[in-house]
């Protein structure tokens, strides 16, 4: 009997016509593997040099970096855990011995020799009581689990030598494409750097960010006080009636930050007038913000909130984008100079009339009940993406501001070797909060996912380091809660529309995670409320 031809056979007939090599592909809009039969359905090829190609490069390179430890060090254990530096931060495991130096340089050298030989990545198909046990052989507990509790009876797993792993997205053919990479030794583990489409196939250069590793260190360890490390543990929370618990837990986690950035900003207020957060979309800036309002009262201030909105030029005179329309993202759209003068004026104790930016009319207008002042030694409140760039407030002296960087960095993974990536559980939020309040359907949301993350990329990351403080906004239990807002969305996407392929991408993550429906535990100050409702910053 003749095997069905699949798209790797495809990608062989059409690899001439692709710059880079073909890495994945499409049937009927749905990403695939290359080894995936193509019976009949409608088949696209995608090469590398994009962004769903580079991140099938990065999920096989991990695979690569697991089989290498498998065979140098059979007993250790990889663990992914997040994004930072530049890499992907892994840790490894061993009861024999520890990481060091000398380990992980042997680790790069078994991968390179993995690649050297092309080795084929296999993808096979197994009933799902026989992963589990496979699984559970291999100690892989939370693996084990998550197999077990997938609706399907067949379950897909990658093997390159004697390693076989379940991983969730699709794999290169065979390892000699696996050839750019960097991996560090950076205690207690190892960083992995690759590609990716910003770097048109260079290896990401090594940058050090001190204080998003130690926040990201530091939502590990309260994944860990919470006993719920990988959505396995989510689901056993969830099913024993613990997830009041866990909801109060992780939302006492984030008001005890709070408390300690408002005490500090109390106890330096003379100085630290100029309070500015920011941080990437739908990471809860706004209520941060309030949350934070409210613990410096306690503290015997009285703050005041200013809008950066306010401060955009009349739209006439806006930069535009190379496609013509007004770029609102850039810095240029802002009167930093007026900012800066009112700014200044507000730390003298003198009055100001603040402007108001009418987004109907596209001007700025000024009223006398805008006329605001301040008192010595009270902080002001600045919220806008630009807030961590010395730009923004060039004319105010640097010890006179405290910058807090916010951000969802989620530190919940699907299991060991398959993370839950920070930006797709950021776009979950943008597309419940979207449609909740914005009348946005999820396809519009999705449609401009992309121009968001390139303005993150371009405003907003390069100037996190530059943050006195960063604030995890991520909350370990959400995953379950914004599902039953999402999925009704995304499952309304149809295949006639481009968005329909990222819609399912999403869908697929919800597949691991129970429903959560102890919504009611969820305090009205939330940081989550802001996007499913009910807040009480958002009436």
């Amino acid at each position: 009997m003749t095997e069905p031809k699949t798209l790797l056979d495809l990608a062989g007939e059409e690899q001439a016509k692709y710059q880079t090599p073909i890495v994945m592909g499409k049937l009927d809009h749905v990403w695939h593997d290359l080894q995936t039969p193509i019976r009949g359905r409608q088949a696209e090829l995608i090469e590398l040099d994009t962004e769903p190609g580079w991140r099938t490069y990065r999920r096989s390179v991990l695979f690569l970096l697991v089989t290498a430890v498998q065979e140098l060090y059979p007993e250790a254990q990889v663990i992914a855990q997040f994004t930072a530096n530049k890499g992907l931060f892994c840790e490894i495991h061993s009861s024999a011995w520890t990481l060091n130096l000398e380990r992980t340089q042997a680790i790069a050298a078994q991968m390179r020799k993995i690649v050297a030989e092309d080795r084929p990545i296999v993808k096979k198909t197994c009933p799902r009581e026989e992963a589990v046990a496979l699984f559970t052989a291999h100690k892989q507990p939370a693996k084990a689990k998550l197999v077990a509790e997938l609706a399907q009876d067949m379950v897909s797993i990658y093997q390159c030598g004697g390693t076989e792993d379940y991983f969730y997205g699709a794999m290169v053919p065979h390892t000699g494409l696996l050839d750019r990479f960097a991996l560090d030794y950076e205690a207690p583990g190892v960083l992995l750097r690759t590609p990716d489409v910003l770097t048109h196939g260079e290896v990401r250069a090594y940058v050090p960010q001190p204080k998003l590793s130690h926040v990201l260190s530091e939502s590990e360890e309260w994944a860990r006080i919470l006993d719920c490390q990988y959505v396995s543990d989510l689901n056993r929370l969830n099913r024993t009636g613990q997830m009041g618990e866990v909801i109060r837990v992780s939302e006492a986690l984030q008001e005890k930050h709070i408390a300690q950035i408002a005490e500090h900003i109390a106890g330096h207020h003379d100085a630290l007038r100029l309070v500015l957060i920011a941080g990437p979309s739908s990471s809860g800036k706004t209520s941060f913000a309030q949350r934070l309002r409210i613990q410096l009262r306690t503290n015997g201030l009285h703050p005041i909130s200013i809008s950066l909105d306010d401060y955009f030029k009349n739209r006439i005179d806006t930069p535009r984008l190379p496609n013509g329309e007004y770029d609102y993202e850039c810095l240029e759209a802002l009167d930093v100079a007026q900012f800066n003068q009112d700014m200044l004026a507000l730390m003298a104790g003198k009055s100001v009339m603040l402007p108001l930016y009418n987004f109907l009319t596209g001007e700025r207008e000024w009223h006398e009940e805008r006329t605001i002042s301040v008192a010595a030694g009270e902080p002001i409140i600045i919220e806008g993406i630009h807030g961590l760039n010395e730009k923004l407030t060039e004319a105010v002296p640097r010890a006179n501001k405290y910058k807090i960087y916010v951000s969802a960095l989620n530190q919940l993974n699907i299991d060991a070797h398959n993370r839950i990536p920070t930006t797709l559980a950021r776009l979950m939020r943008r597309l419940v909060r979207d449609y909740q309040f914005r009348g946005a359907h999820a396809v519009k949301t999705l449609h401009q996912w992309p121009v968001v993350r390139a303005g993150e990329e371009k405003y907003i990351f390069p100037y996190q380091e530059e943050a006195d403080v960063m604030f995890n906004s991520a909350l370990i239990y959400e995953l379950g809660i914004l599902k039953r807002y999402a999925r009704p969305l995304l499952e309304h996407v149809t295949p006639d529309v481009p968005e329909y392929t990222m819609a399912q991408y999403l869908l697929s993550f919800f597949q691991y995670a129970d429903d959560v429906t102890d919504e009611d535990d969820v305090p009205n100050n939330s940081i989550l409320r802001e996007f499913i409702g009910k807040s009480v910053f958002f009436k």
